[in-house]
C-alpha cells in the first residue's frame, strides 16, 4: 500500500480542526496536527525546523487567534494571525499547496452587501483587527503560487463555543428551557462544518484556478428563522427575544466561482444539519454548562 500524502493541519484543537480530524480526510491523508507545545507557529525558526524534519505535501491552515467576544485573550490578535500565516508562507517551497481557511471578514463588516463576490475584496479595508488580519493575509497570498484562500462566512457544528455561536447557543438554550435570545435579526450564510471538508479535499487533489473562493451555501437564512427551527426540532414552546428591531446587515457570499469548479458541490439542508447538531448536544447535555448560557455576550 502506497504511503499516504501528509497534510500539516494547524489549529487541530480548534473547532474546525477537531471536526476535520474526524472527517474522511483522516482516512485518505496522514494528518499531522501538532500541538502548540510541539510547534509554535509564531516562531519562524520552529516552523522552518518542522518542515525540515517532516516531509509535508499540503498544509491546511485553520489556526487563528480568536478576537470574538468570548475570547480569553484578544490581545496581539493582528500580530499573531499574520505572523502564523507569514511563517507558513515563508516555507511555501516545502509543500505543494496551502489551503487557508479564511473568512468573509476580509470584505469589511461595515460594508457588507448580500451575496458578495470574490471581486469585492479590496473595495474596503476592514477596520476591525480580525478582518484586517485576514485582509493582509489575503493580499499577500494573491502573489503566492501555491496558497489558496477558502473564505468561510457562518459555519457551525460540533465543538464550537456554544456560549456565543448562534446555532449551538440556540440549541443549548432550548435544551435547558431558556429563552432564545437574539441581539438583532440578520441574514447569514451558515455552512455545516462537514460540508467544508469535501471542498478542502477537492483542492488538495486538484489545482485551483483562482486564488480565493467563497465557501458558502446557496441560500441565506435569518437568525429568527433558525431560532424557530430549533424550537420546532425541540418540540418546546419557549420565548424568542429579539433585543433590537429590524434587520442588520446581511452576511453572505456568492459561491458561483466555487460551483463552477467543484462540480459535485453539495450542501446539507439546514433542517437536517440543525437536527443532527441538536441530537449531538442532546446526547451530551450532562456535559454542558448551563451557566454559560445565562448571560449573553
Amino acid at each position: 500500500m502506497a504511503n499516504k500524502e501528509k497534510v500539516l493541519l494547524t489549529g487541530g484543537s480548534g473547532f474546525i480542526g477537531r471536526n476535520l480530524l474526524e472527517s474522511s480526510l483522516s482516512v485518505k491523508y496522514e494528518l499531522l496536527a501538532p500541538s502548540h507545545a510541539d510547534l509554535d507557529l509564531l516562531d519562524d525558526g520552529a516552523v522552518a525546523g518542522y518542515f525540515s524534519r517532516n516531509k509535508i505535501d499540503f498544509v491546511v491552515h485553520t489556526a487563528c487567534k480568536p478576537g470574538h467576544r468570548n475570547a480569553k485573550d484578544p490581545s496581539a490578535l493582528f500580530y499573531s494571525n499574520t505572523r502564523m500565516f507569514f511563517n507558513l508562507a515563508a516555507n511555501s517551497k516545502r509543500y505543494r499547496r496551502m489551503l487557508v481557511i479564511g473568512s468573509g471578514a476580509v470584505y469589511d463588516m461595515r460594508h457588507y452587501r448580500p451575496k458578495m463576490k470574490e471581486e469585492y475584496f479590496g473595495e474596503h479595508i476592514p477596520e476591525d483587527e480580525h478582518g484586517f488580519s485576514k485582509y493582509v493575509c489575503g493580499r499577500q497570498l494573491e502573489s503566492a503560487a501555491n496558497i489558496v484562500d477558502l473564505r468561510v462566512f457562518g459555519i457551525f457544528g460540533k465543538y464550537e463555543d456554544y456560549a456565543i455561536r448562534f446555532i449551538s447557543n440556540m440549541i443549548c438554550k432550548a435544551l435547558f428551557d431558556l429563552p432564545l435570545t437574539i441581539k438583532q435579526n440578520r441574514r447569514f450564510d451558515y455552512l455545516r462544518a462537514e460540508d467544508l471538508f469535501p471542498v478542502i479535499e477537492f483542492f488538495l487533489a486538484n489545482k485551483p484556478a483562482h486564488k480565493a473562493y467563497n465557501v458558502t451555501p446557496d441560500d441565506s437564512i435569518e437568525l429568527l428563522e433558525l431560532a424557530r427551527l430549533v424550537l420546532k426540532i425541540s418540540g418546546k414552546s419557549l420565548p424568542i427575544e429579539v433585543a433590537q428591531p429590524g434587520l442588520g446587515l446581511e452576511y453572505s457570499g456568492d459561491n458561483s466561482r466555487l460551483r463552477g469548479e467543484v462540480k459535485a458541490l453539495a450542501f446539507t439542508p439546514v433542517e437536517r444539519a440543525v437536527k443532527e447538531l441538536f441530537d449531538w448536544y442532546s446526547a451530551r447535555k450532562s456535559e454542558l454548562d448551563k451557566g454559560l448560557l445565562l448571560a449573553d455576550k
